[in-house]
């Protein structure tokens, strides 16, 4: 997905992304370790829900007891696929329990109940507090989705690695083969913006699971992977751009270019979202690129994509037209500094006054949803600074789509919000035109939103309340669309 950056209104929708460091420790290092004899143990598994501007998110937190008495903990996010966040220090004293998470700028502090069956406390991070109930229990609950497939599969399954020598990291994935004697057609998915993992799980939903299992059983062979620094991958994601991530798809293409299994002549990519940007660079680089996919992909630059996202989305939680105007004039004033200044703390120096004003002006209540001013500044000031945002910003897909000679579908939700429908689609045929490819669909598909479920409003908010992953219309489309690129009516698997 492309990442939400309306500054101060509602940076905490997607929980995940880049983030501050958290407050200091409630208590010294010298009390992290506490004997427990003849009291309950805190180890084990606990689970809680994290309430944020716009979803719901499980929390999970792993305690284990080391020999010599001090506690080790990780943390889970269920509904956003990311499993094993380390949590750097584990303390309690007096049944109050501190957990520092530095990775991802949290900070939990609770109170154990005398039983130690329940924490109640609040959850920090970048700046705002969110309260969070832990309760023990025995074992996770797996959430389905009505469209998650069921084993056994009627295809075959294989957990794979594959390296990107250049980048020098290795990706893990998954590849599902239909079960057939012939070589298959092959698509890779790519995930959108941060960090993902191989089903691109989102509010509880697996979309790039439910994509692969529908095309797989149309015969049609999938390869989706850990984006780098997520799940199995190794890499640094957070120092990595749209272009890096191209060439982790292309060792994918290398990849399946040595299996038996697919046809290296029908070799395509389905990318959503920030996905959609990097397919048109990779088809690009690569003449093995047999089709491309562009499921809510952009046409526009990313300041564009960014001031029309906030509009649509801020108009949709409720703001006044008057509010917008405010939010628009500011982050035109950060865009521009973030492009014109090279030297980040030069930029920092300048961006600073800016967010302190703009915070100055903002209701009570604003501001108590934000909460700590400072931390809250430093970790918007983060997400500008990093190599991904300064690359999204400036980036320009026109002349890029202009490149792309193979056969292009693209498709976009009428509810789209992230990535605006009408604007994005003509700039994509724009750009597709201007380089003399007429090999094209393009479709805006009705009702539908960002992850392409059937929605009200289009609105963030209501990802994790539908209980559809992907529309089955659009399952359909895209199905029909690569079976067309890749084999004859009469030779379509069934």
């Amino acid at each position: 997905m492309i990442r939400i950056l309306f500054y101060l209104l509602i940076c905490m929708t997607f929980i995940m992304s880049i983030m501050s460091d958290s407050a200091s420790m409630c208590v010294s290092e010298q009390e992290q370790s506490i004997s427990f004899v003849q009291k309950p143990s805190i180890e084990g598994i606990w689970e809680g829900k994290l309430i944020v501007p716009g979803t719901e998110l499980r929390i999970v937190c792993h305690v284990t007891k080391k020999p010599d008495g001090t506690f080790i903990a990780s943390l889970d996010s269920p509904d956003q696929g990311v499993k094993g966040i380390p949590v750097e220090e584990v303390i309690i004293e007096n049944r109050i329990l501190c957990l520092q998470v530095k990775t991802i700028g949290g900070f939990f502090e609770g109170k154990l109940d005398g039983d130690y069956l329940m924490i109640e406390g609040e959850w920090k991070q970048s700046g705002a507090s969110f309260p969070l109930t832990l309760k023990k229990v025995d074992s996770i609950e797996e959430i389905t989705k009505p469209q998650d497939p069921q084993k056994p599969y009627p295809y075959l399954e294989e957990e794979v690695i594959f390296e990107n020598k250049f980048a020098g990291i290795k990706l893990a994935g998954t590849l599902t083969l239909p079960d057939r004697v012939d070589p298959s057609p092959c698509v890779i998915l790519i995930s959108g913006s941060g960090p993902q993992d191989r089903n691109e799980t989102i509010a509880g939903h697996r979309p790039f699971l439910i994509l692969a299992d529908y095309l797989t059983r149309q015969g049609i062979a999938v390869l989706r992977f850990d984006d780098r620094g997520v799940g199995e991958s190794t890499g640094d994601f957070s120092q990595a751009t749209s272009e890096d991530f191209s060439s982790d798809v292309m060792a994918g293409i290398e990849y399946l270019k040595k299996r038996e299994e697919i046809n290296d002549q029908k070799i395509g990519l389905i990318g959503h979202s920030e996905g959609g940007i990097i397919a048109p660079m990779v088809a690009v680089k690569s003449s093995d690129v047999a089709f491309v996919v562009l499921l809510a992909g952009t046409g526009l630059t990313g300041e564009e994509i960014l001031h029309l996202q906030s509009e649509l989305i801020s108009r949709a939680m409720g703001s006044s037209e008057e509010e917008i105007a405010k939010n628009y004039f500011f982050n035109d004033q950060v865009y521009s500094l973030v492009k014109k200044e090279e030297n980040d703390e030069v930029l920092t120096e300048k961006l600073l006054p800016l967010f302190r004003d703009y915070f100055s002006e903002l209701s009570e209540d604003a501001k108590n949803q934000i909460g700590d001013q400072e931390l809250f500044i430093k970790a918007q000031l983060q997400s500008l600074l990093s190599p991904w945002f300064k690359f999204f910003l400036t980036y320009d897909p026109k002349p890029t789509l202009s490149r792309v000679k193979c056969p292009v579908l693209a498709l976009n939700g009428e509810k789209d919000l992230q990535v605006p429908p009408k604007e994005n689609l003509s700039a994509i045929k724009e750009g597709l035109l201007q380089g003399g490819n007429t090999n094209f669909l393009i479709k805006e598909l009705p009702g539908l939103n960002h992850l392409f479920q059937t929605a009200q409003t289009g609105s963030p908010e209501e990802y994790a309340k539908i209980e559809e992953t992907i529309s089955a219309v659009a399952l359909t489309i895209i199905s029909d669309w690569i079976l067309e690129q890749t084999v004859g009516d009469e030779q379509r698997y069934q």
